[in-house]
């Protein structure tokens, strides 16, 4: 369960950003204030109406000038209202704006960790929901609960100017009303927090869903995602529903109790009356006047609940914002000149941060001469793909180091580095976006619109990724999200070209090209020497064929390099390396190719 905190410092984390918006706020606020002064002016206008102009004899004329003192106060009430809201609403909104840019941009910065511990929809809640909630707080809630508080005391003042019998009355309903509310703060912020992230839970549950359709369907599995997706739909239900017990319980108070108090009122005002120690007109104003503040009172419990959500948000936020990124740039970059790409391992360990006595690499020592490709091999469970995500710093080592021309990576800029090093995963993801920008994603920025086209094309003819080109917009075709639009071996061949299309010195492939045929992959390994010879490359292989492919081979058993040499070395040396050769996947159909090479034989026909 989150870690409650006061309500003030939470909501006093909100002022930086506040702070550029404040006088507009402060304008808003003063708004919202004298439209409430000029509301309650309206009941001494009725007092000095019945006291003075009343009374027999009194001019008609009299009660037409009242009337019109009224309408002109009530139109600017109006007018106060209406520049309250000009005054808050752009504010409020530009600040939502810059929180969410923010957060978006602490997300992009946050270490793959933490997303691994993260769900999508927890993170979406709080992008999107949360931060709407707080914009409508800034922008209204915040605003009339100062003015309710304000216009109550003030109302309480006059109140007592006009009975202080009667005002005692009205103000003895308060006193349960207060006590009531602290146990309604505690009940209702632990019920807000509850909902708040079992609505994120329920969004992860959709985006997951939504992202594995076709696994459901496969699998005929709709009917029991939809079974657990409504258990916890009703769990929010539930939730929600105790959050509108909570807030009819507070509202019944705090309409009940003035309510028998102005009763209780009446009848004593009415004996006052009677008894010459009250106007009448001064009775007309007092109820006019609780008429006026009994508005403020009964919304005050939702105000105080908007107050309440409103922490729950500011805390969801900031649970993301203080996560710290652990993988940084150092103060003073280094960069080797010239750089060549010799990606060296210095005894490097490394251990998931929840199980740091568990290390999945134990003392790796291996080192990749430029322009060299090596294969990494191993059963499942070995450490390859961790041991890759150690180059781009997706992960740091615990201990030890990995170098790129003997500078420790932890020493380069993180921009600079990511740059040096491209990756393409056996999971590939690509962008709702065109196949022009998705290829040309790590293409850098100061290049010319003629030289990104040439690298454009080089990359997808690297990657045998020539389909693009009859896709019905070609490569401004949009792909649909993650691109699902396209089949496993399109997927790959986009990925791949991206990698390429980035000209790194070290190329990391876990296992790009797993949906290609054989041929397809020696020709893509063909394109890769070719155009690449220059690019170290770091491959994981699951397949004979690429094995075969790479220049030497490294054996990963049990976290740690077992051996090192040619497959042809290996193979006649090493049992394991059999062993693990033998039990590496076959080679697959790529039934892409062989549709594209069926049609251009029919064509030739």
């Amino acid at each position: 369960m989150a870690k409650q905190t006061p309500f003030f410092s939470s909501i006093s984390r909100l002022y930086p950003h506040v702070r550029p918006i404040m006088p507009r706020l402060v304008m808003g606020l003063l708004c919202a204030l004298l439209a409430s002064v000029v509301a309650l002016a309206v009941p001494q206008v009725l007092r000095v109406l019945v006291n003075n102009w009343l009374s027999p004899g009194g001019s008609s004329q009299a009660v037409w000038i009242a009337s019109l003192v009224i309408l002109v106060l009530g139109v600017a009430e109006a007018g106060l209202v209406a520049l309250r809201r000009q005054f808050v609403i752009n504010p409020a909104t530009t600040v939502e704006t810059r929180m969410r840019v923010s957060l978006y941009g602490h997300l992009q910065d946050l270490t793959v960790s933490f997303h691994d511990r993260w769900g999508s929809g927890q993170l979406l809640s709080r992008a999107m929901t949360d931060l709407n909630f707080l914009r409508r707080w800034m922008a209204f809630g915040a605003i009339m609960l100062v003015v309710t508080t304000l216009t109550v005391v003030i109302g309480v003042v006059v109140m007592f100017s006009m009975s202080w019998q009667l005002a005692l009355i009205f103000l003895a309903a308060a006193v349960p009303i207060m006590l009531y509310g602290f146990r309604f703060r505690t009940r209702f912020g632990k019920v807000a927090r509850r909902s708040q992230d079992q609505a994120g839970d329920l969004a992860t549950t959709v985006e997951e869903s939504v992202h594995g359709i076709r696994v459901l369907k496969a699998f005929g599995r709709s009917q029991e995602a939809l079974e657990n997706f409504n258990e916890q739909a009703q769990e929010l239900r539930l939730t929600e529903i105790a959050k509108a017990k909570h807030l009819a319980g507070f509202s019944l108070v705090v309409t009940l109790l003035p309510e028998l108090a102005l009763g209780a009122g009446l009848v004593v005002g009415v004996m006052l009356t009677a008894g010459g120690q009250l106007s009448i007109g001064s009775l007309v104003a007092f109820f006019a006047t609780a008429a006026v503040i009994a508005a403020p009172v009964e919304a005050c419990g939702m105000l105080l609940a908007m107050a309440l959500t409103a922490k729950t948000a500011v805390d969801r936020h900031f649970e993301v914002m203080d996560s710290v990124n652990t993988i940084t740039s150092p103060p003073e970059p280094r960069r080797p000149a010239p750089l060549k790409g010799a990606l060296g391992f210095r005894n490097a360990t490394f251990a998931f941060e929840d199980a740091p006595d568990k290390p999945i690499l134990k003392d790796i020592c291996l080192d990749i001469r430029p322009g060299e490709t090596l294969a990494l091999v191993g059963i499942t469970g070995s450490g390859k793909s961790a041991l890759l995500q150690l180059v781009p710093r997706l992960f740091d080592v615990t201990a030890g180091s990995v170098t790129i021309d003997g500078v420790d990576l932890r020493d380069f800029s993180v921009e600079e580095l990511r740059t040096i090093v491209a990756v393409a995963f056996e999971d590939t993801t690509l962008f709702s976006s065109s196949v022009r920008d998705n290829v040309l994603l790590g293409v850098q920025g100061n290049e010319t619109a003629e030289r990104r086209e040439q690298i454009l094309a080089e990359a997808l003819d690297t990657a045998q990724a020539h389909f693009a080109y009859s896709l019905p917009q070609g490569l401004d075709t949009l792909i649909g999200e993650e691109g699902l639009s396209l089949s496993g071996g399109q997927r790959q061949r986009i990925a791949l070209a991206r990698a390429v299309a980035a000209q790194p010195k070290v190329l990391v492939l876990d296992d790009p090209l797993s949906a290609l045929d054989v041929n397809t992959e020696e020709l893509v390994e063909a394109r890769l020497r070719e155009v690449l010879a220059e690019t170290t490359t770091l491959i994981v292989a699951h397949r004979p064929s690429t094995v075969a492919l790479a220049d030497r081979v490294a054996l990963l058993e049990d976290g740690r390099i077992a051996a090192v040499g040619t497959h042809t070395a290996l193979l006649a040396e090493n049992s394991h390396y059999r062993y693990v050769i033998a039990s590496l996947d076959p080679e697959p159909r790529d039934l892409d190719s062989e549709l594209s090479a069926f049609e251009a034989e029919e064509v030739s026909r």
